[in-house]
C-alpha cells in the first residue's frame, strides 16, 4: 500500500511537471504572436510611407517677430537677439468628415481614411497689444503670419480654400517647426490700432493611417470628428463631450478650454518646454479594429496553460478511475497537440479570418487527441469522452475571447466550476486506499 500511495503521488507531481513544461511551447507560440504584430505593425508604416500617417491637426496660429536688444553692463547694447512669439487664437472650430477605407500590405489590412476638415476661428487684436506690452523685446506686427500646424504633409492632398478677413489668400511650406509638427504659413498684416477681431477659414482634403487628432490651439476650442467606423476609441487628453457610436459610425463633439491644457495663449517660439507639451493636449480617434486577429490571438493564448493542465486532469482521473495506465510520454504529446493548436490558430487567422480559424484549428485538435485517448486507453467510450471534454473547453474559451468586458468573470466562474466538478468526481477516493493494479512481491533476500 505505501508503495501505491509514492507511486500515485509521484504521478501527480509528474504531471503537473509535465504541465509546466507546457509553458515553454507556449512561451514560443506567444512569441510568434508578438512577432507577426510587429510584422502588421511595420506594414501599416509602409501603407502610412506613401499614404500618410496618423494625422494631427492644429491652427491656425499667430507668429509675429521680435528682437531683443542684449546689452552690457556699461548698458550699451552688445548684441540682438531675434525671436518669433506665437499669439493662440480666441476662438477655433475644427470640423473633421472622415472616409474610412480598408489597405492591403500583403496580407496585413491596415485602416486609412481620407477627409475634408475645416478650420473657423478669429484672433483678437488685443491680446497680441497685450502681450507685447508684458514682453521685454519689440514686436514687428506687420512682419507676422498666421501658421497651420500639421503631422505629415505626405497625407496632405489639397487646399481648397484659405480666407482671411474674406480675402483669399495662400498657404505655403515654411521651414520653421514647432515640436514634432511642420509649419504651413501664410503672411497677415496686423495692426496694432486694430479693434475689430481677424477671422480666418480654411478647407482641406486630408489623408491618414489610423488616427486622426486636434490640438486644442485656441482660447475656446470646438471640434467635431465624423466617421463610418463602428469602433472608434477615443483618445488625447480630454474624452469627447458628446458622442453618439453605432453601426453606421461616430459623431463626437469637444469643447477645449485654455484652462484644459498645459500651455498658455502665448509663448516663444524657441521654448522647447511648450513644444513637448503640445502633442499630449491633442484630442481624436483612432480607428481600433475590435477584436482583431493578433489581440484575440493573444487573448486565447493567455488560457493556454490552465486549459492543458485540465486536460491532463482529465486524463489522470481515467487513470485512477477505470485503473488504466498511461506513460508520462503520452501526456507529453497530448500536450503538444493542444499547444501546436495556438500556432495553427494563428496562422489560419491570417488567411481566413479569427472566427473560421478558431473551428478548424479546434476541430483539428479534438480530433487529434480523441483519436489517441480511444489507442492509448484502449477504450472507445473513454477517448469520445475525453473528446467532447476538449471540444467544450475549445468552447468555453471561444466564449472568453469573445465576451471581452466580462472575460474575467466568465472566466473565473468557469474555474471555480471545474474545480467543484473535479472535488465531486473523487470525493470518494481514498487516497491511501485506492484499489489500484495489483503490486509484484518485494524481492526477499
Amino acid at each position: 500500500m505505501f508503495r501505491w500511495t509514492q507511486s500515485i503521488t509521484a504521478k501527480v507531481l509528474g504531471v503537473a511537471l509535465l504541465a509546466l513544461i507546457m509553458l515553454i511551447p507556449l512561451s514560443q507560440a506567444d512569441g510568434l504572436v508578438r512577432e507577426r504584430q510587429a510584422m502588421r505593425d511595420a506594414a501599416s508604416v509602409r501603407v502610412a510611407e506613401g499614404w500618410g500617417g496618423p494625422q494631427t491637426i492644429g491652427g491656425f496660429v499667430l507668429a509675429v517677430p521680435t528682437r531683443q536688444d542684449m546689452r552690457g553692463s556699461d548698458g550699451k547694447v552688445v548684441s540682438v537677439r531675434d525671436g518669433t512669439e506665437i499669439v493662440l487664437a480666441d476662438e477655433l472650430t475644427t470640423v473633421a468628415d472622415l472616409v474610412v477605407e480598408r489597405r492591403h500590405a500583403g496580407m496585413y489590412e491596415v485602416p486609412v481614411y481620407t477627409g475634408e476638415v475645416t478650420l473657423r476661428g478669429r484672433l483678437l487684436p488685443s491680446d497680441v497689444r497685450r502681450f507685447a506690452a508684458d514682453s521685454t523685446a519689440s514686436w514687428s506686427p506687420g512682419k507676422a503670419e498666421l501658421r497651420l500646424l500639421i503631422a505629415d504633409t505626405r497625407g496632405l492632398q489639397g487646399i481648397t480654400s484659405v480666407t482671411i478677413d474674406g480675402h483669399d489668400a495662400r498657404l505655403s511650406s515654411s521651414a520653421a517647426r514647432m515640436g514634432p509638427y511642420t509649419v504651413l504659413a501664410t503672411p497677415i498684416q496686423i495692426d496694432p490700432e486694430r479693434e475689430t477681431p481677424v477671422d480666418f477659414a480654411m478647407t482641406l482634403r486630408i489623408a491618414g493611417t489610423e488616427s486622426f487628432s486636434v490640438l486644442p490651439m485656441a482660447r475656446t476650442n470646438t471640434m467635431r470628428l465624423r466617421a463610418p467606423w463602428p469602433d472608434p476609441s477615443f483618445t488625447g487628453a480630454l474624452l469627447p463631450g458628446t458622442h453618439r457610436v453605432d453601426a453606421r459610425g461616430f459623431d463626437a463633439s469637444w469643447q477645449v478650454l485654455d484652462l484644459n491644457r498645459p500651455y498658455g495663449q502665448h509663448w516663444d517660439a524657441n521654448d522647447g518646454d511648450v513644444a513637448s507639451r503640445l502633442e499630449p493636449s491633442a484630442v481624436g480617434v483612432k480607428l481600433y479594429q475590435a477584436g482583431g486577429v493578433y489581440q484575440q490571438n493573444d487573448r486565447a493564448g493567455k488560457y493556454g496553460l490552465l486549459f492543458i493542465a485540465l486536460t491532463f486532469v482529465a486524463f489522470f482521473l481515467f487513470e485512477v478511475l477505470k485503473g488504466l495506465r498511461l506513460h508520462p510520454v503520452q501526456y507529453l504529446l497530448v500536450g503538444a497537440a493542444m499547444a501546436s493548436f495556438y500556432v495553427l490558430l494563428l496562422a489560419l487567422s491570417e488567411q481566413i479570418g479569427f472566427g473560421p480559424a478558431y473551428a478548424v484549428a479546434a476541430a483539428t485538435v479534438v480530433l487529434i487527441v480523441g483519436g489517441y485517448a480511444m489507442a492509448a486507453l484502449r477504450a472507445r467510450r473513454a477517448g469520445l469522452v475525453l473528446g467532447g471534454v476538449i471540444a467544450l473547453v475549445y468552447a468555453i474559451l471561444y466564449g472568453l475571447i469573445g465576451a471581452e468586458q466580462y472575460a474575467l468573470l466568465i472566466g473565473s466562474a468557469v474555474l471555480v466550476g471545474v474545480i467543484a466538478l473535479l472535488m465531486y468526481l473523487t470525493r470518494r477516493i481514498d487516497w491511501y486506499a485506492h484499489t489500484a493494479p495489483p503490486l509484484a512481491p518485494l524481492d526477499t533476500p
